[in-house]
């Protein structure tokens, strides 16, 4: 019997199981642009928090971490001046150390994050100002609600994964799907894990389907 594949993301995607694990609530009212020429954003959903916040937000360009945020930039009308190949810790910082020197970056970040941008970005000489907009949160399920045996879990954030395993105990014969290094480090030890070509929810969901076909 070929394995149920599940997606943590909020967003639905066909061929799947639906299993949003978190929900995003936004935690200012405004967008402090002062001495900022440049923004930096690392998720899409900080694009749509900046979006719902202030739309003028378009008037400065971008540094867009990853592809799924850099359409979501261009897809609200913003645009992207750079787009890092690395999207992590001292890559990420020496990567932006070629560009943005003579730039004052401003991060739209969530409250929490995976790697600590500003301290790698300040080591190598780029001015970084950061603000917080948005926070996750786990949604809930019962015990009943956990995927069965032998499941394919796409993880799209270490987020999705600490949510998911408030919810439910991680069982030996599922296995996990990730977007990305960052949340590979956090799977439960021992797991049994691929991680997408690409890191975007359409490459994950890719990997999970082809994997569970395989069988």
């Amino acid at each position: 019997m070929t394995p149920s594949v599940y997606l943590t993301s909020p967003l639905r995607k066909e061929g799947v199981f639906s299993l949003p694990m978190i929900r995003f609530e936004t935690v200012t009212d405004r967008i402090d642009y002062q001495g900022c020429d440049t923004l930096m954003f690392t998720s899409k959903q900080a694009v749509v928090c900046a979006e719902e916040l202030d739309p003028d937000w378009k008037r400065f360009p971008a540094v867009a971490i990853g592809p799924a945020t850099a359409s979501r930039i261009r897809e609200l009308g913003g645009t992207v001046l750079h787009q890092p190949e690395k999207f992590y810790g001292k890559s990420l910082a020496e990567d932006l150390a070629g560009f943005f020197r003579e730039r004052r970056l401003l991060y739209l970040r969530p409250e929490t994050v995976s790697f600590d941008s500003r301290a790698y970005l300040e080591q190598a000489g780029i001015e970084l100002r950061e603000q917080i907009i948005y926070r996750t949160a786990c949604r809930h399920y019962r015990a009943e609600e956990a995927p069965p045996p032998n499941s394919i879990i796409v993880f799209t954030s270490p987020s999705t994964i600490h949510c998911f395993l408030k919810n439910f105990l991680w069982r030996e014969d599922y296995r996990a799907v990730v977007i990305g290094t960052a949340t590979l480090e956090h799977l439960p030890e021992g797991c049994r894990y691929a991680v997408a070509q690409t890191p975007s929810i359409d490459a994950c969901v890719a990997k999970a389907r082809a994997w569970a076909e395989s069988e």
